[in-house]
């Protein structure tokens, strides 16, 4: 995806100048709670305005309340509070959430945009944030091939750390040193199961987000190529050991 911004130099270089304190606060149809997700954006200001000092940068996930809104610099701000006692505004395109219109389709379109573990964690977030949405079986096909390419990452690492020697030293089964490995504790964290291969040696997604597509729907076009994920993944683990 290609985004082309048109402009003269004289208009680069323009700033806003509008006057958050002269911009009335609307209290009216605002959601009152949302989640911030775009985390390149979620700078929790003193004012309504991206010249304003920062106070911290929120994380994706935190739960915010939503007092009021203000344009300013170009932007819609929100006036938030959150459990944590910060208190201040940001940008309105940090947030996200179910009620709000357009929010599942920015979203989508989030997911698309980003890469590494930055997509895993915007997936996770558009399933646990849409759990009706028409855009489900797709994000959902999406986030297990991410998982199930991030397994074999883990594998890799896993082997590269984990030195025979350390593991003879110690005396504990070999594999519990592989599903102890620390690099699985962020996956964790978003509620992700991986299954572990004892004669391989090797990682595997077990695949709940293709079994969602199968059993949930069965109509879409992704559920044929959630099949086949599943008919691979226990070919996969056919030679796996009883140690698993």
């Amino acid at each position: 995806m290609v985004f082309v911004c048109f402009g003269t130099g004289d208009a680069q270089k323009r700033r806003y100048v509008q006057n958050p304190r002269a911009a009335a606060i609307s209290k009216t149809r605002q959601p009152k709670a949302l989640t911030v997700i775009d985390e390149t954006l979620s700078v929790l200001r003193t004012r309504p305005s991206l010249y304003a000092e920062p106070i911290q940068r929120m994380r994706r996930g935190r739960v915010v309340n939503v007092l009021g809104t203000v344009e300013a610099d170009g932007v819609r701000f929100y006036k938030i509070t959150a459990p944590t006692g910060h208190a201040g505004w940001v940008q309105a395109d940090a947030l996200f959430g179910r009620a709000r219109e357009g929010d599942e389709a920015r979203l989508a379109r989030l997911v698309q945009a980003a890469d590494g573990f930055d997509q895993i964690e915007l997936a996770h977030a558009f399933l646990e944030m849409f759990p009706s949405s028409q855009l489900r079986p797709p994000i959902l096909m999406l986030f297990g091939d991410l998982i199930e390419d991030a397994a074999t990452k883990l594998t890799r690492d896993a082997r590269s750390r984990l030195t025979p020697r350390e593991i003879a030293a110690s005396g504990a089964p070999v594999h519990s040193f592989y599903l102890n490995f620390n690099m699985l504790d962020r996956y964790r964290r978003l509620g992700v199961r991986f299954l572990f291969n004892g004669t391989t040696r090797s990682f595997h997604y077990d695949g709940t987000s293709w079994t969602e597509i199968v059993r949930k729907h069965p109509e879409s076009k992704e559920a044929a190529e959630g099949r086949k994920r599943l008919g691979s993944l226990e070919l996969k683990l056919a030679t796996a050991s009883p140690a698993n």
